[in-house]
């Protein structure tokens, strides 16, 4: 099990670490990070979200798991305000760094070199996507003294090629033409062409998480106390969650395997696309940073348990 387990992650690490290499040796400079990026989230990553959603099957699993994930995460930021002053004097983007999760840039990657396929983690990241680009980003304009409205948040998710391609997909999906698609002579031309797009999207995203890792010693404290208590959060939101979802439906180990992930995830990367963070940054990015290395520790395990 230890070799097959170090076959799942050492992939991972690689992947970080030539991410990591670029950045120190000047591979690539951040013009060219900046069009990763755009290949990832303007191409790749709406292509798997469509996929995900157009080739789901659509069950009270998914109704229940949606509401299950959005409620938890909403119960998580408000701990994240209750919480705030142990970060102090890094308290302004603390209740950000413990809700919502960065399923795009690292969920879907994690899973599928997990899994083999990418589309199972929709099923979770359905609820965290909406919360995400809804009651998150709410909250998050009020650091900067701006009043959250219905219209401003609708324009973000419009605007954001991710949600456009999960809300198409949905749409597709719900209406059956999904299925219909993939039972036609056309299927293997479909999934073919998507295959091809999004099968470097696990290994480009790796990357540009690696080259994005910042440690500042500086600031271990409050990064610490942030860090531990996510993975507090996460750990009840992962047992509570799990628990009530199979009370209700048949238990499947691919959904828990989903769950795990989502909730071992760092903070949404967007936090300072969306707000003037300022000094904040680097604590913010300190954050994510260290969480991220948690998460691929936890990964290690997940994968164990995977192979259980």
């Amino acid at each position: 099990m230890v070799l097959q387990v170090v076959q799942m992650v050492l992939p991972i690490v690689v992947m970080l670490g030539l991410g990591l290499l670029c950045r120190r040796k000047n591979i690539f400079d951040m013009n060219g990070l900046a069009g990763l990026k755009s290949v990832v989230g303007d191409i790749c990553l709406p292509v798997v979200l469509f996929n995900a959603f157009f080739t789901a099957h659509y069950s009270t699993t998914v109704a229940l798991t949606f509401l299950l994930v959005y409620v938890g995460f909403g119960i998580a930021l408000a701990a994240g305000f209750a919480l705030r002053r142990l970060a102090s004097p890094h308290d302004k983007f603390f209740p950000f760094l413990l809700a919502s999760a960065e399923g795009g840039m690292l969920g879907y990657a994690l899973y599928g070199v997990l899994m083999g396929e990418q589309s199972g983690f929709a099923t979770v990241d359905l609820g965290q996507t909406v919360f995400a680009y809804t009651a998150f980003l709410g909250f998050l304009s009020l650091t900067d003294g701006r009043k959250p409205t219905v219209g401003g948040l609708v324009k973000n998710m419009v605007a954001n090629k991710c949600c456009i391609g999960m809300a198409l997909g949905i749409l597709l999906g719900v209406l059956g033409i999904g299925q219909w698609v993939l039972s036609s002579p056309a299927a293997g031309v479909v999934t073919g062409a998507i295959s091809m797009i999004t099968a470097p999207t696990s290994a480009l995203v790796l990357l540009v998480v690696g080259y994005e890792l910042d440690l500042d010693k500086s600031l271990l404290r409050p990064v610490v106390v942030t860090v531990v208590c996510r993975l507090v959060v996460m750990s009840v939101l992962l047992a509570v969650v799990s628990f009530v979802i199979f009370q209700f439906v048949p238990y499947d180990k691919g959904l828990q395997i989903a769950l795990m992930i989502l909730y071992a995830l760092p903070a949404p990367f967007i936090i300072p696309l969306f707000a003037d963070v300022g000094e904040e940054g680097k604590y913010i990015s300190t954050s994510l940073s260290v969480h991220t290395l948690c998460t691929i520790l936890l990964f290690a395990a997940i994968a164990a348990f995977s192979l259980g």
